[in-house]
């Protein structure tokens, strides 16, 4: 049998200490982290939340949700590491897991730069696993993205409804909206995810409005109908909001969605609500 590696120190994105062995049973807290660590090292997860819903068929113990994790049934796991998020996960459930005596690496991630480098290190100095393939395949995604050329629209990215509620400002989706050439009118907001009436949105007079399918699942008819006269993009949430394998398809998938919503499906003509 081989021997254990000897303890090493590593710190995670709060600058948080923490003393880890060998990482061979890992829970996570984030659907992101969760799709990132499988695709990674299949078989080092043994718990996820309810809502790890990639990669498909995960076949691992569900330990409640994001919000409401179960800190009982996480620790029966014996996890060597558990992953989670400032933004996620709330500060009193990890500090009842650390209190439970398990390591805790918390992420912290507001732009797509951010996101790079905080996969890495969990990845390899947290998980101690080699640098993966697809990490360095969305980074090239994103740097052979085209300069947004032409009018940069600003629009409304609404995240929940009943309350209204937007992207922010620091918004890891903002900076991806950014990059793919649109800004949002509420990027200089006191608050990341702000409540805002919808008469407030109106008044504000967007050019577009981008509606993703999570948090909230806006879709053709449950959303657009809100914004009469702005053209509206649907887009994929897990594209916009995602910090994981899915980043290596998202400058594609979100910009073909933007494109359709500025110039109309299959319509290479003047921008225009959608049909």
């Amino acid at each position: 049998m081989a021997a254990s590696p000897p303890p090493r120190t590593v710190t995670d994105d709060q600058g948080t200490v923490l003393t880890l062995g060998a990482v061979r049973r890992v829970v996570s807290l984030v659907p992101s982290l969760t799709e990132a660590v499988a695709a990674t090292a299949p078989g080092l997860l043994v718990g996820a939340t309810d809502w790890c819903t990639h990669p498909e068929g995960l076949a691992v113990a569900r330990i409640g949700g994001t919000k409401n994790p179960d800190p009982a049934r996480i620790a029966g796991l014996r996890p060597d590491l558990v992953i989670a998020n400032e933004e996620e996960n709330r500060a009193p459930d990890l500090a009842e897991l650390r209190a439970a005596g398990l390591a805790v690496w918390v992420t912290r991630i507001c732009t797509l730069d951010q996101a790079f480098d905080s996969l890495d290190r969990l990845l390899t100095a947290g998980c101690g696993l080699p640098r993966p393939p697809w990490l360095g395949r969305a980074e090239q995604a994103w740097r052979s993205l085209p300069a947004p050329a032409g009018h940069r629209p600003c629009a409304v990215v609404p995240i929940w409804r009943r309350p209204w509620m937007v992207l922010g400002r620091d918004t890891f989706a903002g900076d991806l909206l950014r990059r793919l050439g649109v800004d949002h009118l509420h990027a200089d907001h006191p608050d990341r995810y702000p409540a805002v009436p919808i008469g407030e949105l109106l008044a504000a007079g967007p050019e577009l409005v981008v509606l993703p399918d999570e948090p909230y699942r806006f879709t053709a008819a449950d959303g657009p109908e809100a914004f009469p006269g702005v053209p509206a993009a649907l887009l994929s949430g897990r594209h916009l909001t995602w910090y994981g394998p899915s980043l290596v398809e998202a400058p594609a998938v979100l910009a073909a969605q933007l494109a359709v919503a500025r110039t109309g499906p299959d319509t290479p003509s003047e921008p225009g609500p959608p049909s």
